[in-house]
């Protein structure tokens, strides 16, 4: 067992210490070679529990929290996911490891760019494109589970829209200093919502986010 693996596997521990209960995910956060998602001056810290600076002003989410919002979508093999906000590539491995058919989107090329040429490198067979996440992507909609990885002011309408009944939005909703993560599953017409607190994020910029300053 090489270093990297070593931390991987206390990294893991960590988690199911700290409540993530879906084998199935931690299993595939298991496999997925954290230290290839982040900038090489960081790779000391790939596995801390803590979200690391990337391209673009943006972050990879710390370990913790990437696993808390895969456990809340309850999605597996073959099962559509939609992901608002690629950025390194990270969260869209994991659910590829899951089984899911992943659909990424990020407004940074140069995010989109990177993240896209790595998951390729890695295997990992995602549809990503550069665009607006605040809108979706509804040619490919409903989707069983959409995750969003960086905060919005309120739950943009066309991500609902585009939830396949019985589907779930996990997404981080307040302003720039204080967020809850939203839970929301679609019922037919009617949505459903739980939450939880204790995290920040990234503002999500878009026609349905924040505005660019």
């Amino acid at each position: 067992m090489n270093r990297f693996e070593k931390e991987r596997a206390e990294m893991i521990d960590l988690l199911r210490q700290r409540g993530i209960k879906d084998e199935q995910l931690l299993k595939a956060m298991q496999r997925v070679e954290r230290e290839q998602f982040v900038l090489p001056s960081f790779m000391n810290s790939a596995y801390d529990d803590n979200a690391l600076p990337i391209a673009s002003g943006q972050t990879i989410s710390q370990p913790y929290t990437v696993a808390f919002q895969t456990e809340k979508l309850q999605v597996g093999k073959d099962l559509k996911v939609l992901e608002i906000g690629t950025g390194s590539g990270y969260q869209a491995a994991v659910l590829a490891e899951m089984g899911c058919r992943v659909f990424t989107i990020e407004r940074h090329m140069e995010l989109h760019l990177q993240a896209r040429k790595l998951l390729e490198k890695l295997g990992y067979h995602v549809a990503a494109r550069c665009g607006d996440g605040t809108v979706g992507w509804n040619e490919y909609a409903p989707y069983d589970g959409i995750v969003v990885t960086a905060a919005a002011p309120k739950v943009p309408q066309p991500l609902l829209d585009q939830l396949a009944d019985g589907g779930r939005l996990v997404i981080p909703v307040g302003d720039l200093e204080t967020q809850s993560i939203q839970v929301i599953t679609r019922v037919r017409d009617k949505y459903e919502s739980i939450e939880a607190h204790g995290f920040k994020f990234v503002p999500l910029i878009g026609k349905k986010g924040w505005s660019e300053k």
